[in-house]
């Protein structure tokens, strides 16, 4: 299949002619080749084992016709529109552990979540964390009874010394009463030496190159700064609101956004999505913060399908600068939810465009109608953090910070939902 793709891009039919003859499962994620100081050539062969790589924008076509012409594969679509649109709008970099001459041996983690051999922990990243108690936080999920006892080996890589130390198992507050919740395991490093990667594991005993290794990230924080980063609840189901997604990205650009980070469900040894923390949307949202703490000033945390839209203000930019002067001490600034019904349309309808009624999916544009607020009912809400004074989060608030809270008055902004209503009055256009 691999040759095949090659042929037909190089010197036969189109991409778009390729996507639309091809029935088998071939899917290869794009990626940023430049960033990795590969050329196209080396990525293929190293990351995907596939003769060719194709940037963003040449395999944009490929997706829309992935979408027409391969509707029944939801996944395909999703994963597919979701990373190249990462691509097109926010840099990313490679980020697979390497050991070079070093007398450490062990398994190199290389997917986004490592099951242990317990198969009741889930490592996501380790991060150094020194602002409270100079750290490892271990970004992972676990079951909240049956895990009781972990370690954190450490290697010295010039002499091979081992330093192991029980860490510290933290299971977030708001687990929604599944069996598993997000968890940070609070390893403390050796005193003499700073450790760069470090494998968890059951029991203080064992072999350490039959460990997965993981790299400590944020030892070392990146200079380059964006001013926004946008961290997207999980996707999970058979999500395939295309036009929505679309039209969202956007939206996110023309207000300020600089990076995107998008997680998307995957099968986790056998068990149920669901089960493992609400298909570890917590974790994803914690991971996103510790992973772009030193990348980005503010990071919104918020679902696929909302915006948290300024009213006073042009763009977020000047709305947290006038926000940060009021409240300097602030980390966590809090929006209300409201709701735009679906099934309520604009009067006049100049956004109906006809290219695009065959993609599916909601045309936000066309739901500008605000649902009433109910009586005794308080909106959900959504957040814009500070990552460098955020410890822990849910997915409605943040759970622990080294700052102030600040609510967000609705006249200054809030979060645009286009969903189904609440109210049995909205199921049907009153127009």
């Amino acid at each position: 299949m691999n040759r095949e793709f090659q042929h037909n891009l190089r010197g036969g039919r189109s991409i778009r002619q390729w996507a639309r003859d091809t029935t088998g499962s071939f899917f290869k994620p794009p990626f940023p080749w430049r960033s990795t100081g590969w050329d196209r050539q080396e990525c293929c062969e190293k990351l995907f084992r596939a003769p060719v790589c194709y940037s963003a924008t040449q395999l944009l076509p490929w997706a829309y016709e992935m979408v027409r012409y391969r509707k029944r594969s939801h996944l395909v679509i999703t994963v597919s529109l979701a990373i190249i649109m990462i691509m097109l709008f926010f840099d990313k970099k490679t980020n697979l552990p390497l050991v070079k001459n070093s007398l450490c041996r062990g398994i190199p983690a290389t997917n986004t979540i490592t099951p242990l051999k317990d198969n009741r922990t889930f490592i996501i990243a380790p991060y150094f964390d020194n602002r409270k108690n100079k750290m490892i936080r271990v970004i992972s999920v676990a079951h909240h009874k049956e895990v009781k006892e972990l370690y954190c080996w450490f290697c010295h890589p010039a002499n091979g010394e081992i330093y192991i130390s029980k860490a510290e198992i933290d299971v977030h507050s708001d687990r929604f009463d599944f069996p598993y919740g997000a968890t940070d395991l609070k390893c403390l490093e050796p005193k003499d030496w700073e450790p760069h990667f470090v494998s968890i594991h059951w029991s203080p005993e064992g072999d350490i190159e039959q460990l997965p290794l993981f790299e400590i990230r944020n030892h070392d924080p990146e200079r380059s700064l964006v001013e926004f980063t946008v961290c997207i609840s999980t996707m999970f189901g058979e999500y395939n609101n295309v036009l929505h997604f679309v039209q969202n990205m956007e939206m996110y650009k023309i207000l300020g956004v600089g990076r995107g980070v998008i997680q998307q469900e995957q099968s986790t040894n056998g068990e149920n999505p669901k089960d493992i923390g609400y298909y570890g949307q917590i974790t994803a949202l914690n991971d996103c913060i510790y992973r772009s703490m030193y990348r980005s000033r503010y990071l919104l945390l918020n679902d696929m399908d909302e915006i948290i839209l300024p009213v006073k203000y042009p763009n977020w930019k000047t709305m947290m600068q006038n926000h940060q002067v009021q409240h300097p001490k602030a980390a966590v600034f809090i929006f209300e939810n409201h709701i735009f019904p679906e099934t309520v349309f604009t009067f006049s309808d100049p956004f109906n465009i006809s290219s695009w009624r065959t993609i599916p999916g909601v045309n936000i544009l066309q739901h500008i109608l605000r649902e009433p607020d109910r009586k005794h009912k308080v909106n959900p809400w959504k957040t814009i953090v500070d990552p460098k004074k955020v410890a822990q989060t849910s997915v409605h608030f943040v759970l622990q910070a080294y700052g102030n809270k600040v609510h967000v008055s609705i006249d200054v902004a809030f979060v645009y939902i286009v969903r189904f209503p609440s109210r049995q009055s909205f199921l049907e256009n009153p127009s």
